[in-house]
């Protein structure tokens, strides 16, 4: 059993999407982070950070004490790896997987993430910030569609954890001033990862959870986090 904590952003789905792909039983424990429910001591002692999500996997291949983890990317490294499924086996095919990946997590998700804040959230629009991040999600859009231009269905050839890293960040590409008709390649992939059953599931479960939104309360607790936080 997985327990997954979970909120309805990007890398919340990633581990939603993985857990239904691979069909291994969890139980979900939402937490708000809206409501500054990722404070709690319970969920600190899992993920340091305060970020979601995280898991514990109460039963590690190795049969020993029960594993926690945050981080998505290390999260769905380490589900591939418990089952041997959705990363490549073979060395080349793996590193193809990991890279991009990694390429998601330094670059497409933490620029889109600025790019939702000073075009969505900001209380105060700085033009130079809003471009800048536009602007650099249009770039890494272009990677991306460059690297499927080579008439690979996904983007390490099979589905992989890849794709399910991918995948929720290009979902709200119109709120980040996207349009995927500028990217081909990348609009029949994502047309793909979102026909999969195991997708539409995942997302049912967000569609499911009452979000009260990005109110003024949330605002605060979201971006007001300094060095204080975490003492």
């Amino acid at each position: 059993m997985i327990d997954l904590y979970y909120w309805t952003t990007p890398n919340g789905h990633k581990i939603t999407m993985f857990l239904e792909e691979a069909g291994l039983p969890y139980q979900l424990h939402t937490i708000n982070i809206g409501r500054g429910e990722q404070f709690q001591p319970d969920f600190l002692a899992i993920a340091p950070n305060n970020r979601i999500p995280a898991i514990v996997d109460q039963s590690p291949s190795d049969g020993g004490a029960a594993i926690p983890l945050f981080e998505s990317g290390a999260i769905l490294l380490y589900l591939a790896d418990k089952i041997g499924r959705f990363v490549p086996q073979d060395l080349r095919g793996r590193n193809v997987a990991l890279q991009w990946l990694f390429w998601q997590m330094g670059g497409l998700g933490p620029m889109a993430g600025q790019n939702h804040h000073f075009n969505q959230y900001a209380p105060e629009k700085l033009p130079y910030a809003m471009e800048r991040y536009t602007k650099e999600t249009a770039r890494l859009y272009g990677v991306l569609n460059k690297h499927l231009s080579d008439g690979r269905e996904y983007i390490a050839g099979d589905y992989s954890i890849a794709d399910m890293a991918s995948y929720p960040w290009v979902v709200p590409y119109e709120r980040q001033g996207q349009k995927l008709e500028n990217f081909p390649h990348l609009a029949a992939w994502f047309a793909r990862v979102a026909a999969r059953p195991a997708t539409a599931r995942a997302y049912a479960i967000a569609d499911g959870i009452k979000n009260p939104g990005m109110d003024e309360a949330a605002k605060k607790i979201l971006f007001g986090q300094d060095a204080q936080t975490v003492r």
